[in-house]
């Protein structure tokens, strides 16, 4: 009865998966409107959003840009509302009379045109927004055809679509510098003197640029002139005290700090999801076999090494933090380890907090879910217990007026600094920014374009920024055409500059696997974030091939004798390896750095963690906060290559984010 049970269970969500999966896939077709409006002598549509439309797809109905429609509807930048007016400017096609029939095939044309095959029931209206081009440019790239009339499978032409003709416009407050063009005959003398400043100055703001080039843009320095306030002005009996927030950072030592003779006593509480009661259930259901036709059930015992898929992970980061703690005893150090089993619900965490059991910590190392974290840092602050996250969160925000936490993996904001810092030397490239955020109001994603335009306007005015936004898509959405619109994105003539921000497994492997086809037509360069590293799902090939250089917080050196050392430790007693993404290589780091730096410099190492460099596995500490009263987070990212010969290397990281 109760395996009748579960099967039923089964088969129900089952079955909900499938219908949430098509309904979710399915697509929205726009309802065009026919009401129009003259405003100021302009002609435009009011539309209202329906569910499920978004400013893309609207966008495409009309034959506009989503420029266009954010241009017309400011709201409509931070997402569509279900009954929202929206003012969509008229784009009449005029009529078009097609050419007899049985006019000869044009020749291919690959440089203007793209070849698409035809699918069942499509229209030229259908292609038309699928490839952004309006119905006029695809009728008149295949005169005398009938699409209504033409096979399934059938090629037609379609315009490439130059995505830089537009220039997008960017609104920057405050400019600091105007740009001057270098022109035939000029030197940074001339230039210097045209602007009434010292070459010193001139260099200063474009230290990339030793000897400029004929079309070099040069960044000269706006000499602001600011009024006094009245409540600045400063009395002659009195003197007036600016007190600020900045941080003060301490010089980081020369070498490594060396570890040994360590003295005292440490009480080290470790709360990470081991899943205990999942992992103890030792026997599974066998549904694999059939006899006289029938399904058969049958209870059958695990391998020994079995473990539950979501402690696996966190098992080895805990054999990392026992061998740690090994080393450390073995030079002198008394630990002991308190180890709780939390999971994601909040209660387990709070029975350990009524109970005292965090009592007399002086280091806690988890949870790793956020909600918990935010209890547990709640506590530890009243103690002055230091708290040290040690798997990525989304944000950074749990640092806010969290002094004593440490996040021990950079915030993809860390990533962003670093990509936008990077790209921006690459500033006459053309841009590509791909991301999956359809309605628009992913602030992560708004938060990165900025970036990259804030960078880029350093280098260049804004007028000449070529830099486009593309939404990803599926491919089975466009019938395998995907690559296609991509291929609309690039540019021939230039360099490509591609950044796909993203941390979703399928839009980085299928965009990767795009990109790589188009990179035999197109010069491209790839940026995204640090994830990619770890990519289970796609061909290594595709990351060598396009000699991605991707930003890491880890990189390890497997020549190093400590690297060695670990890894035989490793093998003697858990009888396996870490692979190179394993958390065990964090976990053994946490707690050496940690522990050590408490050891040796006293309360004095919380407060500048800065001041403590062991030498460690996979990472260097590179721990900043932005204001006294916040907590520390991991600014340490690798400069990691790979290369078109299959190699792996680490690069110079004098760009790193500062």
């Amino acid at each position: 009865m109760i395996l009748k049970s579960c099967f039923r269970f089964f088969l129900v969500s089952v079955i909900l998966i499938i219908t949430i999966e098509y309904d979710s896939g399915a697509q929205v077709v726009i309802e065009k409107s026919k009401d129009k409006v003259i405003i100021s002598g302009v002609p435009y549509y009011i539309h209202l959003v329906r569910k499920g439309e978004t400013a893309y797809s609207i966008s495409r109905a009309y034959n506009i840009t989503v420029e266009e429609l954010n241009k017309e509807n400011p709201p409509a930048v931070y997402g569509l509302k279900e009954g929202q007016s929206l003012r969509i400017p008229v784009r009449e096609i005029p009529a078009v009379t097609t050419a007899p029939p049985g006019q000869p095939q044009l020749p291919r044309d690959e440089s203007r045109f793209l070849y698409h095959r035809l699918q069942p029931g499509q229209t030229v209206y259908a292609l038309s927004k699928l490839y952004g081009v309006s119905e006029d440019d695809i009728v008149n790239a295949n005169p005398g055809i009938e699409i209504s009339r033409l096979s399934v499978n059938t090629e037609i032409a379609v315009p490439r679509r130059d995505f830089m003709t537009e220039k997008k416009e960017f609104d920057v407050k405050d400019a600091k510098y105007i740009f001057h063009k270098v022109e035939r005959g000029e030197s940074l003398a001339s230039i210097a003197e045209k602007y009434g400043i010292s070459i010193r100055e001139l260099r200063r703001e474009n230290r990339n640029i030793r000897f400029p080039q004929v079309g070099d843009y040069l960044r000269i320095p706006v000499r602001e002139i600011k009024p006094v306030a009245e409540a600045e002005l400063i009395e002659a009996d009195s003197v007036q005290i600016r007190v600020t927030d900045s941080v003060i950072v301490l010089p980081k030592p020369e070498g490594y700090t060396m570890v040994s003779n360590l003295r005292g006593t440490f009480n080290v509480a470790v709360l990470l999801p081991f899943y205990l009661e999942e992992n103890a259930v030792r026997t599974e259901i066998d549904s694999s076999r059939y006899v006289k036709g029938r399904l058969v059930y049958r209870p059958v015992r695990r391998v020994e090494d079995w473990i539950y898929y979501r402690s696996a992970g966190f098992v080895e980061m805990y054999q990392g933090i026992l061998l740690a703690v090994d080393t450390l005893r073995s030079v002198g150090m008394n630990v002991r380890l308190h180890t709780f089993d939390i999971k994601s619900d909040t209660v387990a965490v709070t029975r350990l907090i009524n109970r005292g059991q965090l009592a007399g910590m002086d280091l806690i190392i988890g949870p790793v879910y956020s909600r918990n974290l935010a209890i547990v840092t709640e506590y530890a602050r009243k103690y002055d217990i230091p708290v040290v996250s040690p798997v990525r969160l989304m944000n950074n925000s749990a640092l806010v007026n969290n002094p004593l936490l440490f996040l021990a993996n950079a915030s993809p904001e860390v990533a962003q600094d670093a990509i936008a810092r990077e790209i921006s030397d690459y500033y006459l490239d053309n841009f590509v920014f791909i991301h999956s955020d359809t309605e628009g109001t992913d602030k992560d994603v708004r938060k990165f374009r900025d970036k990259i335009i804030a960078e880029l306007s350093n280098r260049i005015p804004l007028s000449e920024i070529k830099f486009r936004e593309f939404i990803f898509y599926n491919r089975s959405a466009f019938n395998n055409d995907s690559i296609n619109r991509l291929g609309q994105a690039l540019s021939a003539r230039s360099e490509n500059l591609i950044i796909i921000a993203s941390e979703e497994d399928p839009v980085i492997s299928e965009t990767l696997q795009e990109i790589h086809s188009l990179s035999k037509k197109f010069p491209v360069r790839v940026f995204g974030y640090p994830s990619i590293r770890g990519l289970d799902n796609l061909d290594p090939k595709f990351i060598f091939e396009l000699d991605i250089l991707i930003f890491s917080p880890l990189w390890i050196d497997y020549s190093a004798g400590d690297v060695r050392q670990f890894t035989s430790d490793f093998r003697i007693k858990f009888l396996t390896e870490p692979s190179e993404m394993s958390y065990a290589w964090i976990g053994y780091d946490i707690i050496y750095y940690f522990l050590s730096g408490l050891a040796i410099h006293g309360k004095d190492f919380l407060v500048h963690p800065e001041i403590h460099n062991p030498d460690l596995l996979h990472t260097e500490f590179d721990f900043r906060r932005k204001r006294p009263d916040d907590g520390f987070e991991n600014y340490k990212l690798y400069r990691v290559r790979y290369t078109k010969n299959y190699e792996v290397i680490l690069e110079s990281d004098e760009n790193q984010y500062r």
